[in-house]
């Protein structure tokens, strides 16, 4: 009998993830022991499940409803042992976690250090990087994201708030310079941007009647850490697009001053982002759930109050 199940799960894991090579990354198999195992549940059942070529392969239609049928199946057991379970099963393994440098390190590691204290068999791996990391292809259990969703059929969100963005500068730019109160004034303007890979997003504000306008900076400065943005910003380089939650304790020291604040400036959404699956992991759901819990909390503290206390 485990024999059935464990082919029927890697199975369903193979069409779900679209091929072989990312099943077995799903599985953590080798790629070889995934193709055993279908072949060896194609000769159980006495026929082909997929249709393979060098490039792509395919349900077959004797595939397509055994798979059908098997989702169903795997669902009443997920659903039996959930019964089962009641919420009372201690979440362990390692849970790999992709998100962003800043925001992760002062916004989700404070939370996901929380979660290893209380739940001692879980082990949490954080991954920092801007980059947009294959949560397939890299193993991840989960990741956070900033900013709009492209469309994915392997990848559910859900979301987790929003970020509240503003337009900033130093006393001293402001002085030297004036204070842009429209987005027209912007461009004239000397600015530091968050650029990766060529390209740099436009800073979107809300005109006074209630249009949203995106400007595109030129940027004299163009750094891919909103860290080192916020510093050159104090510094007096100019006007940068930054964070509420980032800019908070400056604003509060008086080194930086708001030019356009979040009621002018586009928000962004955050989203946590997991691979699709027929079954979520427990480890998995108790991260999402807290990050859910807690996190509109931190994003909602007014511009002028200081970073929160894990920082």
């Amino acid at each position: 009998m485990s024999e059935r199940l464990n082919g029927v799960s890697a199975f369903v894991e193979v069409v779900e993830a679209g091929s072989f090579a990312d099943a077995a990354v799903r599985l953590c198999v080798t790629r070889s022991a995934v193709g055993k195992t279908i072949a060896r549940l194609e000769q159980r059942l006495g026929v082909r499940l997929f249709h393979r070529t060098t490039r792509r392969q395919s349900l077959t239609d004797d595939g397509q409803l055994y798979y059908e049928r098997c989702v169903r199946a795997l669902a009443e057991l997920d659903a039996a042992e959930d019964a089962i379970d009641n919420g009372r099963r201690e979440p362990t393994g390692r849970l790999r976690v992709s998100v962003p440098v800043l925001f992760g390190r002062y916004c989700v590691a404070p939370i996901l250090r929380g979660l290893a204290r209380e739940h001692p068999r879980l082990e949490i791996e954080i991954s920092f990087t801007d980059r947009v990391a294959d949560l397939i292809g890299e193993s991840f259990d989960m990741a956070v994201r900033v900013g709009v969703l492209p469309d994915s059929l392997n990848l559910v969100a859900r979301r987790l708030g929003i970020q509240r963005m503003a337009i900033c500068a130093s006393p001293a730019y402001l002085e030297r310079n004036g204070q842009p109160t429209s987005t027209a004034e912007l461009a004239s303007h000397t600015s530091v941007v968050y650029g990766r890979g060529g390209s740099a997003p436009p800073w979107r504000v809300r005109e006074h009647d209630g249009s949203v306008h995106e400007s595109h900076m030129a940027g004299q400065l163009r750094f891919d850490d909103m860290q080192a943005i916020a510093d050159a910003a104090v510094a007096g380089a100019g006007l940068a697009w930054l964070p509420c939650w980032l800019i908070a304790k400056h604003v509060a020291a008086g080194e930086l001053m708001l030019v356009m604040d979040s009621e002018r400036v586009v928000a962004t959404e955050i989203h946590a982002v997991w691979p699709q699956t027929i079954r979520l992991a427990s480890k998995t759901r108790l991260a999402i759930d807290a990050l859910v819990s807690e996190i509109p909390a931190m994003l909602a503290q007014p511009q002028s109050d200081a970073m929160p206390a894990s920082a």
